[in-house]
């Protein structure tokens, strides 16, 4: 299974520690969401940053979404069937998101992909994001509720 993890605090008060942690997984700023195998190391790395994320098990249909829609490669491009079948040993994106959920893929095994996926704020706010999930706020862990607030933070672009 495959962790999808959101950025929420920004960089103020951050101690060392904290910000170092979430510089090695690649949320540098708010509203940066990344992919995560759920094994140990990364459970101690997210459990150390909890109070600046969210968390949970992503489905099939939202990490294939969110690569279509938000994913990058290099120069900004939007990527597509095409460039994932030229750039990877997969033949579409719905393919490279089954091995991704599964955690079969990462998202280096793209070439040129970028890591991050840049996400708005989600539609009607945070609820709070000084408290945790269990106590009505948004930080932590949040199971596979993480998909509507991913939904929530990804909004269709006029081309």
């Amino acid at each position: 299974m495959t962790w999808a993890v959101v950025r929420i605090r920004g960089q103020v008060h951050l101690s060392q520690k904290v910000h170092d942690t979430l510089w090695m997984l690649h949320l540098t700023r708010a509203n940066h969401c990344v992919f995560l195998p759920q094994n140990d190391a990364m459970k101690g790395m997210v459990q150390k940053v909890k109070d600046h994320v969210t968390w949970g098990e992503v489905s099939l249909e939202m990490v294939a979404k969110l690569l279509l829609k938000r994913g990058r490669a290099a120069g900004n491009g939007r990527i597509n069937d095409d460039y994932v079948k030229a750039n990877s040993k997969f033949k579409s994106v719905w393919d490279f998101a089954v091995a991704l959920t599964k955690g079969e893929a990462k998202m280096t095994d793209v070439k040129g992909l970028k890591s991050v996926l840049r996400l708005h704020p989600p539609k009607g706010g945070f609820r709070g994001i000084k408290r945790s999930f269990r106590d009505f706020g948004d930080l932590g862990y949040r199971g596979d509720a993480v998909n509507r607030l991913l939904d929530r933070m990804i909004f269709e672009e006029a081309n």
